[in-house]
């Protein structure tokens, strides 16, 4: 879906609503990205029309919260949200409001809103841009700033506080002085909102192109050790130097965040992020130097304590666990035996596991030499000679006259290893190799 269709089905929402008399505008995030000159991914109309009303006048539509006034109206392939003007009731829940009151005033809806960038209605046709709360001015200032009083607005909504860190760091904004004063004070606060809520914020932060700075202003805002207190624990944990000249364990982590490109998979965006949350737990100073023994055992166990606790999919989780538990095997990848190499490359979606390497490298030491002998493996080795078909199974074993056991496994692991080394290259041969080292 094109963005130009998905504004001329808004338009003429618009335009429907206005011909019946209701007053009618394009609101919020596609507001402001088209006057930042970017391609909105969806386009929102704020209407006087009631939600009675909007269902009747359109032919395929959705009341998904018509108790809060949105409507989704259908058209070919394109949905679009209408919502009526409104100002809402008592947050109780700290994330949607009690009961709402419809409106006919634009100022009484736009004044419920987040952020003053997120307020502003256009009209579609004459372009002419409704801005009852300075949102231009902040767009142009690149200023975050909360409508009214921050407090208020972030005591409604906690889930707030990490949208507002998120469009900071996605437009290269600053977070407006009382805006980020009130974050601060109301950190502790964002543990009310549900985990999903806050595994999604997370998630766009680190996958918009502008990890680091989100994390530098979690950080800084207090937010990040209410949601990834495991993070935290990463400052000030020394590194030796020889490995890693850039510094800290947080620092080091950072500079993988801003290596993240926008659009990258989840599970390396948060394997990039928990790599060595391990770190803090297993810092040790030996005679010889800083080490951290067993930290990637450690970062296993505590990511995935976070994935539960984020309440990630299962598929996510074992990738985010994975990426950890491997992300040291490179350090022995040019003296594994061919066997081991090619095991290593049929780790799920083993390009993951190169790119976080990659970060990782030049995140510390810089050196990619490692890296690049995975990859040009990785990359000319044939899917046939990686996972050939197997040239000895269990029934071959039960066939030559052995009995099932746990013995088995080993049996066919060998074989197998020795037909990803090329040492066998027939059944007979496998089988042979089997019978040298159990006789029977």
């Amino acid at each position: 879906m094109e963005a130009n269709q998905a504004r001329d089905a808004a338009a003429e929402i618009v335009a429907r609503l206005r011909a019946a008399g209701h007053q009618a505008y394009f609101v919020g995030g596609c507001v402001r990205d088209l006057l930042l000159g970017r391609e909105p991914k969806d386009f929102d109309v704020a209407t006087s029309a009631l939600p009675d009303q909007v269902l009747a006048m359109f032919e395929k539509t959705f009341a998904v919260g018509a108790h809060f006034g949105v409507v989704l109206v259908s058209g070919s392939e394109i949905v679009t949200e209408v919502a009526t003007f409104r100002s809402d009731g008592v947050y109780s829940d700290g994330r949607h409001p009690d009961a709402v009151r419809f409106s006919t005033s634009p100022e009484e809806d736009v004044k419920r809103r987040d952020f003053t960038i997120n307020g502003m209605m256009l009209d579609p046709f004459s372009n002419a841009v409704l801005d009852l709360v300075g949102g231009e001015r902040d767009l142009k200032a690149g200023v975050i700033r909360a409508i009214g009083d921050p407090n208020q607005r972030f005591t409604e909504d906690k889930l707030r506080m990490l949208r507002g860190v998120r469009f900071a760091a996605r437009f290269a904004f600053d977070l407006e002085a009382a805006t980020a004063r009130a974050t601060a004070q109301l950190a502790s606060f964002v543990n009310q909102v549900s985990r999903e809520r806050v595994r999604d914020e997370l998630t766009l932060m680190l996958t918009e192109g502008h990890a680091r700075r989100a994390f530098e202003l979690l950080a800084a805002t207090g937010l990040l050790v209410q949601v990834l207190p495991e993070v935290v624990k990463m400052k000030g944990v020394a590194q030796p130097p020889q490995y890693h000249p850039e510094g800290d364990v947080w620092v080091h982590t950072l500079m993988l965040l801003e290596g993240l490109p926008a659009g990258c998979p989840v599970p390396l965006a948060w394997a990039a992020l928990l790599h060595d949350v391990g770190k803090p737990a297993t810092f040790r100073i030996a005679p010889d130097r800083i080490r951290f023994d067993g930290h990637v055992e450690a970062g296993v166990r505590i990511a995935e304590e976070i994935c539960r606790r984020l309440r990630f999919a299962n598929h996510e989780t074992e990738q985010i666990l994975s990426l950890i538990a491997n992300h040291m095997r490179f350090a022995d990848v040019q003296k594994m035996k061919e066997s081991t190499l090619k095991r290593f490359f049929r780790l799920q979606e083993f390009d993951q596991h190169l790119a976080l390497h990659r970060l990782d490298c030049l995140a510390s030491h810089g050196s990619l030499e490692l890296y690049e002998f995975a990859r040009e493996k990785f990359e000319t080795l044939p899917q046939e000679e990686v996972r050939p078909s197997l040239l000895l199974t269990g029934t071959d074993l039960i066939e030559a006259g052995y009995k099932p056991g746990p013995q088995f496994s080993k049996m066919l692991a060998m074989a197998e290893d020795a037909q990803l080394e090329g040492a066998v290259q027939s059944r007979e041969q496998a089988l042979a190799l089997v019978e040298q080292h159990w006789p029977h």
